[in-house]
């Protein structure tokens, strides 16, 4: 059967202006996803669902699930000679590749399975990848890594639904790749993906309302009152519990997803990791013309102190992400 649809490889050689280095690294990652895919389908076969009588950094309990997927990035990622570190959500350390990383080498951030809950209910998982390149020849150290998000390359993500797709950006627009199976393509399905400025459509975790500080519960409060409320609109909520499926859904056909800072989250940060989870996301929904905001300020713009550093998340339709940032300025 003839393909209309370009494959990745080719998409990023004839439309992508990348040199031969990130795109052997991108189809490493996208290696690493097809893996993970596959491990995530057939889990319930291999005895390899549920939980791992561990937990990561974070202190948060491991899947059996987010042990494997971080193994098939690390060892995926490691095949590039241009790779110097990676560092992983499951992992304490930034892990150094080479003992003298040099000017043009990369560094991967990644959290490796996303929503790892939602595996047992058999809901949408993904993975989340951000890339940086060195700007000179460092030290392996923590702070080598801890780089503002408007320094990423690239950002993307896979989403394991009902079909395995790969999204990605490389500062050139944002698009959609579906994976084939049969051939184990990632073909292009989903070309300039955009969010529309407008939405009336919210998804946040509407059981931490007791933690929520005033901007946000006004915020909330003004939507759930529908048209007969100050917005005047009908408003939709959804939430999905993996940041991966509530953004496809954004990139898809738009919204606006909050994580704010609350008083439950406040002495950590918030919830979400500012250099594998908020950054790459933000930079996806910015080359897509969404927002990505803190709530008073753009994400990418934050300086990062740690490699497992903490942010507020409000992202999404960029109308309504100013709309937000109003509710926090007064």
């Amino acid at each position: 059967m003839a393909h209309s649809q370009k494959t990745f490889r080719q998409f990023m050689l004839e439309d992508q202006d990348i040199d031969t280095d990130l795109l052997m690294l991108l189809e490493d990652i996208a290696t690493a996803c097809r893996a993970v895919s596959d491990h995530v389908r057939n889990g319930a076969f291999a005895n390899v669902l549920g939980a791992a009588n561990s937990t990561n950094v974070q202190g948060e309990e491991q899947k059996k699930l987010d042990v494997i997927a971080d193994e098939e990035f690390m060892r995926h990622c490691a095949n590039s000679p241009r790779v110097a570190a990676l560092v992983s959500e499951e992992v304490d350390e930034v892990h150094w590749l080479k003992e003298s990383p040099q000017a043009g080498d990369f560094v991967v951030y990644f959290d490796p399975l996303d929503g790892s809950s939602n595996v047992d209910v058999n809901l949408s998982v993904g993975s989340i990848f951000s890339i940086m390149r060195l700007s000179e020849a460092t030290l392996p150290s923590d702070t080598a890594v801890l780089r503002p998000g408007t320094e990423q390359i690239c950002a993307g993500y896979a989403i394991y639904g009902p079909s395995t797709g790969l999204v990605i950006t490389t500062g050139q627009g944002v698009h959609g790749f579906t994976h084939e199976s049969g051939t184990g393509e990632f073909r292009l399905t989903h070309p300039d993906m955009t969010v529309p400025p407008k939405t009336v459509e919210y998804a946040i975790n509407s059981a931490r309302e007791t933690f929520w500080y005033e901007p946000v519960r006004r915020y909330i409060a003004d939507c759930v009152a529908g048209k007969d409320g100050p917005r005047k609109e009908k408003f939709n909520m959804r939430w999905t519990a993996s940041m991966v499926a509530d953004v496809h859904r954004i990139l898809t056909r738009g919204g606006v997803f909050l994580y704010p800072l609350d008083s439950g989250n406040e002495t950590t940060g918030g919830k979400l990791r500012l250099m594998y989870e908020a950054n790459p996301m933000g930079m996806l929904i910015e080359q897509a013309g969404g927002a990505a905001s803190t709530g008073t300020g753009r994400i990418l713009e934050v300086q990062p102190t740690t490699h497992h550093q903490r942010v507020s998340v409000i992202l999404g339709s960029s109308e309504e992400v100013a709309k937000i940032e109003t509710y926090h300025r007064n």
